[in-house]
């Protein structure tokens, strides 16, 4: 396991803000041991929560042209039939899966294929279970084209805590099932909208790992 590469400003600024707290305490509270080691260990919770954010974990690669992977890792919230007005303007199967804070943040290729279109938009900040948080909030919007003629739009959802979308995707490139296209920090949701007549093998509540779990076929 390693770190990812989106973490190094914060890791270097959480780092930088409790080093100096130790060094401000140290001057105007010399004497007190207790504040000290009471800071130290504060010191190391805050460091190992800040650095489980950005893990990044090891994981083989399987990939399979039949299936769509979990993009994420976290827990399945939404399977519905909804109405998709950005790019399909027609009916869709969505699936929304929640990353909390104790989840890689890392984003993944559901499928390989083309990306035919992309774009960000700036929005609010409502907690990621609002009904409304994927039409309102900051998100960006991604639509691979399977080599099949298919396609699924997949979009990344920001939250009350996750204030930075990061993406590496472009419109006309191709794009590997698995591989990253993205990363959330401190977590949010990732909505995916497949044609009605893919096969759901994924249920309300499940816990997927992204790029690894089936959620659905065609």
């Amino acid at each position: 396991m390693t770190l990812h590469k989106e973490g190094k400003a914060t890791i270097l600024i959480a780092l930088t803000g409790v080093v100096a707290i130790y060094i401000i305490l140290r001057y105007f509270l010399p004497e007190n041991d207790i504040i000290h080691v009471l800071w130290l260990l504060a010191s190391l919770v805050i460091m190992g929560l800040v650095l489980q954010f950005f893990r990044k974990p090891s994981r083989s690669l399987v990939q399979n042209e039949n299936q769509i992977l979990a993009p994420a890792d976290g827990k399945v919230v939404v399977i519905e039939e909804i109405v998709e007005t950005e790019y399909f303007n027609g009916p869709r199967r969505q699936i929304s899966i929640f990353m909390s804070p104790v989840n890689v943040h890392i984003n993944f290729n559901p499928i390989s294929g083309v990306v035919k279109y992309f774009k960000y938009h700036p929005g609010k900040y409502l907690v990621a279970w609002h009904p409304k948080s994927s039409t309102d909030n900051e998100r960006s919007t991604i639509v691979v084209e399977h080599k099949s003629g298919k396609e699924i739009l997949f979009r990344q959802v920001a939250g009350a805590l996750a204030r930075r979308l990061c993406w590496y995707v472009e419109e006309g490139k191709a794009v590997e099932q698995g591989t990253e296209f993205g990363f959330i920090k401190f977590g949010s949701r990732i909505d995916i909208y497949l044609p009605l007549d893919a096969k759901i093998h994924c249920k309300i509540d499940d816990k997927t790992v992204g790029g690894q779990t089936l959620v659905a076929e065609w």
